[in-house]
């Protein structure tokens, strides 16, 4: 696994970068871009910055994630137009 993060390069790791903070890369995958990102002085910042955006947009779904009232507001906006009948 360290051969593979020494191989990475730059633009490598950037294009998986948002696999990586989804969590969607292959163990061996994850590794090397975490390696590489923890030494890369050049992309860093960037890292920093998508790493923030994804944890802003994860919280802001927990905070505001209410599944079963948008689902009764849309159900009612549903019948209200019509396209759908009373269940």
């Amino acid at each position: 696994m360290v051969l593979m993060a020494k191989m990475m390069n730059c633009d490598a790791v950037m294009r998986q970068l948002w696999d990586y903070l989804d969590d969607e890369l292959t163990p061996g995958r994850e590794v090397a871009v975490r390696a590489h990102a923890a030494l890369c002085e050049r992309r860093y910042p960037q890292y920093e910055f998508e790493k923030a955006f994804v944890g802003a947009v994860a919280a802001s779904r927990r905070e505001h994630a209410r599944p079963d009232e948008i689902k009764t507001r849309a159900l009612a906006a549903l019948r209200e137009e019509k396209v759908i009948g009373e269940t």
